[in-house]
């Protein structure tokens, strides 16, 4: 317990900057990933097992989507999984940071299984809609092309923000962390994972799940056009 206590007191000081963060990533997910850190930190742990274990946890919710009849009790179960691999997500940078840094390949294996994750989930919804028409009320075809609209727009704008991230000048070392503003952290709710994940409690009620999921997927579009004139306009002030 003693080292866990001092993962926690060293954890808090090593987070990364809240702005640009949702409420959910700032005030629930993060600190569930500080507390995992922790504790994998005093298992020993490496960060790459804790991205896996993360993983386990997402693939194992994600396959449930396709395969499994939908009802309340699967909703729970996989709203659960999908919650606490989103908190392993976090986790193993906490605890890269926690050890000293990580590594290259370290943070190459996290994003890869986030790009994974979010494409297998909706191609598991699709998969779902497909298969258990009667539930969803998918008869017409039309509506398989909702997951296929929102996984495009999850995947651009994944892909987008690591992008501008990378070709975006980096801030001097010891320059003070910008201030986070509450405004638009609540403005990025609708298209925080976490918040995502919640939809998945409704997979029993049939329509119910299939109209939030779709109105989820509009708002990621917009979202998406919102980022991507916003990244474009601070690119282009950058010289190469």
């Amino acid at each position: 317990m003693s080292r866990v206590g001092t993962a926690l007191r060293e954890l808090r000081g090593a987070q990364k900057s809240a702005k640009g963060v949702s409420l959910y990533s700032r005030f629930v997910n993060r600190p569930a990933g500080r507390y995992l850190a922790a504790g994998s930190y005093a298992l020993g742990l490496t960060p790459n097992q804790v991205t896996l274990v993360s993983a386990a946890f997402s693939f194992a919710a994600v396959a449930a989507v396709a395969l499994v009849t939908p009802s309340w009790g699967l909703g729970v179960a996989v709203w659960a999984a999908l919650a606490v691999g989103f908190a392993f997500d976090s986790a193993d940078g906490q605890l890269a940071r926690l050890r000293g840094g990580g590594s290259a390949a370290g943070e190459w294996l996290d994003h890869v299984v986030d790009a994974a994750k979010l494409t297998a989930l909706h191609a598991c919804v699709l998969i779902a809609f497909h298969r258990f028409p009667d539930a969803y009320g998918t008869g017409s075809d039309g509506w398989l092309l909702v997951p296929l609209g929102f996984q495009f727009a999850a995947v651009v704008t994944f892909f987008g923000g690591l992008l501008t991230e990378k070709l975006k000048p980096k801030a001097a070392p010891g320059s003070p962390a910008p201030a986070p503003s509450t405004l638009r952290a609540v403005a990025l709710l609708p298209v925080d994972y976490g918040v995502f994940c919640l939809v998945f409690l409704l997979l029993g009620g049939g329509t119910l799940f299939r109209w939030a999921y779709a109105g989820l997927g509009a708002v990621a579009a917009l979202f998406l056009l919102a980022f991507l004139a916003k990244w474009f306009r601070e690119l282009s002030a950058v010289r190469r």
